[in-house]
């Protein structure tokens, strides 16, 4: 038992990542609190049993990380405005969501920074996508982390985030099985980030 739980860890860990992100989105008002309590936990397990990389110069992290940001930001910028055009009812979703969970203070911009987006790319890129490749053939393994990562935008009852989480999933997941650079993601999933609650907000 205890051989199958050492290598088998992807089939409880993650029912327990979605847990604590379902704890986290369940009461807005200690949404920060929660969110960095369920994030460190998920980073804390992705450094002991993932697979972290960085296999580039830090010149070439900052360059492929803003980038792959700016590539992702045109993306749901594009996939916004044509739901919107479409009419599907994602402009109300994508406003609640932004105006609840934008960054307020200062202090939320430091837990962005430092916890929720490392954490974030530790654990679904560093530790989920890693695990996939023992149940799964390799080409599929980006997409299926992309798709679990986007789910997690579900949780927070903001359905064109599956959507958006998921592409995102896909850009960062690709960059990471093609330069091996954890620095890289989390340099474009923070800048993308800033774009998205700061500086060109949708």
């Amino acid at each position: 038992m205890l051989r199958f739980l050492t290598k088998h860890k992807l089939l409880y860990i993650l029912p327990i990542a979605y847990g604590l992100y379902n704890l986290a989105f369940d009461d807005i008002s200690i949404f920060w609190y929660m969110y960095t309590f369920a994030l460190l936990i998920l980073m804390s397990v992705a450094i002991l049993f993932g697979e972290i990389h960085e296999e580039m110069r830090t010149w070439k992290s900052f360059a492929y990380g803003i980038s792959a940001a700016a590539a992702m930001y045109l993306i749901l910028f594009a996939g916004y405005h044509l739901l919107q055009l479409l009419g599907v009812g994602s402009v109300a979703s994508t406003a609640d969501f932004l105006a609840i969970f934008t960054p307020a203070s200062i202090w939320h911009l430091l837990l962005l920074m430092f916890i929720v987006v490392p954490g974030e790319e530790l654990f679904w890129r560093g530790f989920v996508q890693q695990q996939l490749k023992q149940y799964v053939p390799a080409y599929t393994v980006v997409p299926i982390a992309a798709v679990l990562f986007g789910l997690t935008l579900w949780l927070a009852d903001f359905w064109p985030g599956i959507f958006a989480g998921t592409a995102v999933g896909l850009i960062l997941g690709y960059l990471y099985e093609k330069k091996k650079s954890m620095p890289a993601l989390i340099i474009a999933h923070l800048l993308l980030m800033v774009l998205i609650f700061i500086v060109f907000p949708f």
